[in-house]
């Protein structure tokens, strides 16, 4: 599996580098490119292309404000994108989410949580696990310790309440 990851500003860099640790962690490799709708429109569509030819799975695309990025990027490919809208000084993300989310009918952008660039990944990880074994198996598992976590942590707060 391979993700292509844009921002629109390096600002964004470290929200964005949430989603870079868990690709490493689940063996996913992407590029990361930092790219304008606005100010590089050409530059956004020769990431786009160059991702297609490396068989790119799905996009990540970051965008605060008017977030056109992520629909730029979808208007680009036919593979997925995942919008993520990211926090910024005037309305602290509200607006970005709901340029992502209203999509014209035919180009979606999955949109995950203002600053969400966590489950962006984990979104990456399942749509390659759809067609990759390995891939699903570790998502498995790692769904399956997270759920040991909170069953360990549960059992531990019962002991101290003496139950």
């Amino acid at each position: 599996m391979h993700v292509g990851i844009v921002m629109g500003s390096y600002s964004d860099l470290p929200v964005m580098k949430k989603a870079f640790a868990i690709l490493d962690d689940f063996g996913v490799t992407y590029d990361v490119t930092i790219a304008s709708a606005h100010r590089t429109p050409k530059k956004l569509a020769d990431f786009v292309a160059a991702e297609e030819k490396k068989g790119v799975g799905a996009f990540i695309a970051g965008a605060g404000m008017a977030a056109a990025l992520p629909g730029v990027v979808a208007s680009l490919t036919l593979k997925p994108v995942i919008g993520v809208p990211l926090s910024g000084a005037k309305l602290d993300g509200m607006d970005a989410l709901f340029s992502i989310v209203q999509m014209p009918s035919g180009i979606p952008v999955a949109t995950v949580a203002i600053d969400g660039t966590k489950n962006a990944a984990f979104l990456a990880v399942e749509i390659g696990a759809v067609s990759d074994k390995a891939l699903y198996e570790k998502y498995k598992a790692y769904r399956e310790k997270a759920a040991q976590e909170i069953y360990a942590k549960d059992e531990k707060l019962q002991a101290s309440l003496g139950k």
